[in-house]
């Protein structure tokens, strides 16, 4: 497979397929940010990245866009060392920002069972920011626990635990420059 050629050789084995490859990251992110460069004319915005995951995407996102724009970061924790939501959200690392007033656009890496963005949707709205939006890499919409307003949509993913640029499986492989599925033997599926 051709495309494994990006892989790292540490990596090479685990990996089952490629899903995204780095260049269709890039020509998607190109695409993402033209977008937000149109919708926010005129005005600064603030990129608030979900932590972990959301750091490569914000970093490539906010070097592409040509708008007034700020960075600042969350951690919450809803995953624990599992492959899916517990559903019970906790915030590790709040913003160093005060959002009121300002348009807010959150960075997410992965959409799930949108229970995590939901919790985080509700906290930030009632900071009474101008605006407040959200851009997702991926989304799963089949896993989707509750209907949330993704206004930037990378890609959508089938129902598969996916690694790379930037999400994980127990820390590792966040630093692949594409997306891709886990072989079921390397995280138990």
């Amino acid at each position: 497979m051709a495309e494994l050629a990006s892989v790292p050789n540490v990596h090479r084995d685990d990996i089952e397929d490629i899903l995204i490859d780095a260049d269709r990251l890039e020509s998607r992110l190109v695409e993402l940010a033209g977008r937000i460069d149109e919708d926010y004319a005129g005005r600064e915005v603030l990129l608030v990245g979900v932590l972990k995951g959301a750091f490569f995407v914000m970093a490539d996102l906010a070097r592409r866009l040509t708008i007034r724009s700020q960075v600042d970061f969350m951690a919450c924790s809803s995953y624990g060392s599992a492959t899916s939501s517990s559903g019970v959200v906790r915030i590790l690392k709040d913003l160093d920002t005060d959002i009121e007033g300002r348009d807010v656009l959150i960075v997410e890496d992965i959409v799930d069972s949108g229970l995590t963005l939901d919790y985080l949707m509700k906290n930030l709205r009632s900071r009474r920011p101008a605006s407040l939006e959200i851009l997702s890499l991926l989304t799963k919409p089949t896993r989707r626990e509750v209907d949330l307003p993704i206004r930037y949509v990378g890609f959508e993913v089938p129902d598969v635990f996916v690694v790379g640029y930037g999400l994980d499986y127990a820390e590792n492989y966040r630093g692949l420059p594409c997306i891709a599925t886990l072989k079921p033997e390397v995280y138990g599926g």
